[in-house]
């Protein structure tokens, strides 16, 4: 054994895991560790974001391209306290990385020195981070770090992957003991369950009664790089497919089977097809409210008349919202090759069985597509949302990974966008947080550095995070921010305008001394920082000011100026109870 300072056997440990980056930022609470990565500067990079959440939402975004997890380091009290919003947004999205936070000297502990959380226990600050991460550890000397730096890592990806916590009192980052690396973590060669036997067959029997069948798949579907098993098995039974936002990818979104997303804001054809279905084969998804309209019978889905086979590989999952026909705790690769292999045995499941089923959905596809594609041309100013969608699908170019913020900007790429490749849409869907497209397209961008990284995210989410025009200067990013500036918090204002009759109050953007829209020069403000900055407020503009910016290879902001009184048409439908929730705007629930 070598006599190691703790601040570098943790460096030296994650340049054994291959850790590329470490995203933070300084503070007297880990600056015990800084010489440690000044020492493997070579091995692994320090990147330093202008606020911890960005460094937190850096990591997640890491991960939800590469799978493979990075590290965030924070100091004492607000620098650690500001990443929590970062960690429950992986946590809710099961995307994993390494959450370092900083602590106060155990010489120090329940004295009530600077910045400690004591209330309750010394120390406490592993305590805030418990619900918002998969698992926190507390070493509290140099000798535990080899134990818990393992189980940090193998507890990250394994299963579910999640966030994990390592909290560090300051002394021992500097504190020596006679210590050795720990064997590898399991990061390399993740665990991938399989299903028996028995509930293969199971579920290609209720494939062999079914006649009116429907994939959905969610985030453990891409988690799984399940999108080849999951095309093949469409392909090969002509079944369609309907994604949540963070499956979005496995299958082509312009393939023949994609219906796209599910939900009030989901397209009509995968509504029509999820309500009218009489088997729903679901791998890696978790019907939460949106994409179940929140749970009424008949608008999305119709459980129980409908059977259902839920694939996962957490099992607290299966049964959360709707009790499965057949519950399978297996990772959707391995089941999805599984089920495909073991149909070969089973001619009665095949194509042509649900050939007139097939029919009708593409009847379906055909009357949305006549309803919602006149407006893609429609060139008005400001800018119509579908122009700005059917544009940047014609303009970005297949490999681009678009990194959506939070929004009603969100609510219209649910709706159209189509995915070319798993893992290449970013959506902060379980939590919803604020500033995680703004910031998340840095992480993004570091994880693919040759691909065009582009974010879309609304004005009121741009404002809350201006500072990673800094941090994409500093570092040499060219990540390229599309701003949907309609002078509103517009998902909200929606709302106003949806359930209590317009009455707005809070949402709009207003200059106090004119009345008049106000929102900032977000083209100046990019070029005061040293990027690139340009404004569209007509549509002729929009397609040239994007080819120019994927072209400078620069940070870059283009400020498009979009309708706010323009609504995403609903086909299914969302509650806020007690409220009454509202009928879709196109399409009927369908009752059994």
């Amino acid at each position: 054994m070598a006599k190691m300072k703790g601040g570098e056997l943790i460096a030296d440990y994650l340049v054994q895991e291959e850790v590329p980056y470490i995203f933070g930022i300084c503070g007297h609470g880990n600056v015990g560790i800084l010489d440690a990565l000044y020492e493997r500067r070579d091995r692994i990079k320090l990147i330093s974001p202008r606020h911890e959440q960005c460094a937190g939402h850096m990591a997640d975004a890491y991960f939800r391209v590469k799978h493979k997890p990075v590290a965030t380091l924070t100091s004492t009290g607000p620098g650690s306290a500001n990443l929590v919003m970062a960690a429950i947004t992986a946590l809710s999205d099961s995307s994993a990385f390494l959450a370092i936070t900083s602590n106060v000297p155990t010489s120090q502990h329940n004295r009530a020195p600077f910045q400690e959380l004591y209330k309750h226990n010394q120390a406490d600050f592993a305590q805030v981070m418990r619900p918002v991460t998969k698992r926190a550890f507390q070493p509290t000397r140099v000798d535990m770090l080899p134990l818990a730096l393992r189980q940090a890592m193998d507890t990250m990806v394994t299963g579910r992957p999640g966030p994990v916590n390592l909290d560090i009192p300051y002394n021992v980052y500097q504190e020596e003991a006679d210590v050795e690396l720990p064997p590898r973590a399991h990061v390399h060669g993740r665990h991938r369950p399989g299903a028996s036997e028995a509930d293969i067959a199971a579920a290609l029997d209720l494939l062999a009664a079914a006649r009116k069948p429907v994939i959905f798949i969610g985030h453990g579907a891409t988690l799984s790089e399940a999108g080849p098993e999951i095309t093949e098995l469409a392909d090969r039974l002509q079944i369609p497919v309907i994604t949540s936002p963070n499956g979005m990818g496995c299958i082509r979104g312009d393939h023949a089977l994609a219906l796209g997303f599910i939900g009030r804001n989901g397209a009509y054809p995968a509504n029509e097809a999820g309500r009218r279905s009489d088997l729903v084969l679901t791998l890696g998804t978790r019907f939460d409210d949106r994409s179940a309209s929140s749970w009424h019978a008949g608008y999305s889905w119709n459980f129980p008349q409908t059977k259902l086979v839920h694939v996962d590989i957490d099992p607290q999952e299966l049964g959360r919202n709707y009790a499965p026909d057949l519950g399978v705790i297996a990772d959707v690769k391995v089941f999805t090759r599984q089920l495909l292999n073991a149909s070969a045995a089973r001619p009665e499941i095949e194509a042509k069985r649900y050939a007139p089923w097939l029919d009708q959905v593409r009847g379906w596809q055909a009357e949305w597509e006549a309803f919602v594609r006149p407006h893609f041309e429609d060139s008005t100013s400001p800018l119509r949302p579908e122009f700005v969608v059917g544009t940047l699908q014609k303009l970005l170019p297949e490999d681009v990974i678009l990194s959506l913020d939070s929004g009603v900007h969100h609510n219209w790429f649910m709706q159209f966008w189509q995915a070319r490749r798993p893992q290449s849409m970013l959506n902060s869907w379980g939590y919803s947080s604020m500033g995680f497209g703004v910031c998340g397209v840095l992480g993004a961008q570091l994880a693919a550095p040759g691909r065009p990284c582009v974010a879309v995210v609304g004005d009121g989410g741009f404002t809350m995070a201006p500072y990673v025009l800094c941090t994409a200067v500093e570092y040499n990013l060219p990540v390229v921010w599309i701003v949907w500036n309609n002078f509103a918090w517009g998902a909200i204002r929606d709302l106003q305008y949806g359930l209590f009759d317009g009455r707005e109050i809070g949402t709009a953007f207003y200059h106090g001394a004119t009345g008049e829209p106000y929102n900032p020069d977000f083209a100046a403000w990019a070029r005061a920082c040293g990027a690139d900055g340009m404004t569209v407020k007509r549509p002729q503009d929009l397609g040239a000011a994007v080819q120019q910016a994927l072209k400078n290879k620069r940070p870059c902001v283009i400020d498009v100026h979009v309708d706010a009184d323009v609504r995403p048409p609903s086909t299914g439908t969302w509650q806020l109870p007690p409220i009454p929730y509202k009928e879709p705007a196109y399409g009927k629930p369908f009752k059994a």
